[in-house]
């Protein structure tokens, strides 16, 4: 088991490399890991969500009572910046409805579950941060399909009710399953954590090589584009997100913790819903498997900048006390 855990540990601290070495196997050798197939995708996500569920509890959800106003400005920045952000985009860019629908699911999907860990890292506000994650999630099964409808309605047809289940399925009840097998058998789930880091990495690798090695050929003849595309989105999301806590005056650790929190997105479910409902469009799962690759960077990148403003901080405070 501590073999285990320290794989998982590494696994964990060193994500970002996997990922983009596996995008980039499965991108020059696709037929290396074309044994993971795209209609797997759904099950992967399912597995990253029920770990994310066995991570949550009760206490996880008071922020959202006892500071509702902070959680309520984050899932507005969420599910306003993101989306709009994603069709401005798609349409300065000329985006090819196949991948304007990709941009746009990914700004249409609630926060990622990595950000909680990201906020943490920058010395953010960590129960916001997971307060925004769980609320913008159980939100999603409503708004990400009315979202999609409205900025990708006129560009392909969209099924808000088969979207709706979707999401139920493949996020909300293995998250509600996790939830709560961890508030019952807590014994077990402590035991099991640990590993958790290992096995949603694992998956989410597996939905990336499925995914890139599935559209190899496509990405490398449109590629800097889509690469661009998911850049910028994701940028601007992070300083879109900060500039909303900073207009409405909130504290710097809560700022940092909307603006991860908004920048990251779960592309995983982005993936899933483009590969279920739009398989018409092959070329649509790319934009959600680019944006898990480059958030993980972009994210570990952020966070430890934020960080170091923070130590800065800290360290004029320090001299102006003693002085």
């Amino acid at each position: 088991m501590n073999a285990l855990k320290k794989l998982s540990n590494l696994f964990g601290r060193y994500m970002a490399v996997i990922v983009i070495a596996v995008a980039a196997l499965a991108l020059l050798a696709p037929g290396t890991v074309s044994f993971i197939k795209t209609s797997y995708v759904n099950t992967l996500l399912g597995i990253v969500m029920f770990g994310m569920g066995l991570t949550l509890k009760p206490g996880d959800f008071k922020v959202v009572f006892s500071r509702p106003k902070d959680v309520i400005i984050g899932c507005i920045a969420q599910f306003t910046l993101m989306p709009l952000l994603a069709f401005l985009l798609a349409k300065l860019f000329r985006l090819p409805p196949e991948l304007a629908i990709g941009v746009i699911l990914v700004g249409t999907c609630p926060g990622g579950t990595s950000s909680n860990v990201m906020t943490y890292l920058s010395k953010g506000d960590v129960p916001l941060s997971v307060g925004m994650t769980a609320v913008s999630t159980v939100l999603a099964p409503f708004l990400t399909p009315l979202l999609t409808y409205v900025y990708a309605g006129t560009k392909v047809d969209v099924n808000m009710v088969s979207m709706f289940m979707s999401i139920i399925k493949v996020v909300i009840v293995p998250i509600a399953a996790g939830f709560v097998i961890n508030h019952f058998f807590s014994r077990f789930t402590q035991q099991v954590v640990d590993i958790l880091p290992l096995i949603s990495t694992t998956a989410i690798v597996a939905i990336v090589a499925a995914v890139v090695s599935a559209n190899s050929a496509k990405i490398l003849t449109s590629g800097l584009l889509i690469v661009g595309v998911v850049i910028l989105h994701n940028v601007l999301g992070y300083a879109t997100g900060y500039s909303v806590g900073k207009l409405l005056k909130l504290e710097p650790a809560k700022c940092r913790a909307i603006s991860i929190e908004v920048g990251m997105q779960n592309s995983g479910l982005a993936t899933s819903l483009a590969a279920t409902h739009f398989a018409a469009y092959p070329l649509a799962t790319i934009p959600g498997a680019v944006f898990s690759v480059w958030h993980n960077i972009s994210g570990a990148v952020l966070a430890n900048l934020y960080a170091r403003t923070v130590q800065t901080d800290e360290s004029k405070a320090e001299k102006a006390v003693s002085c």
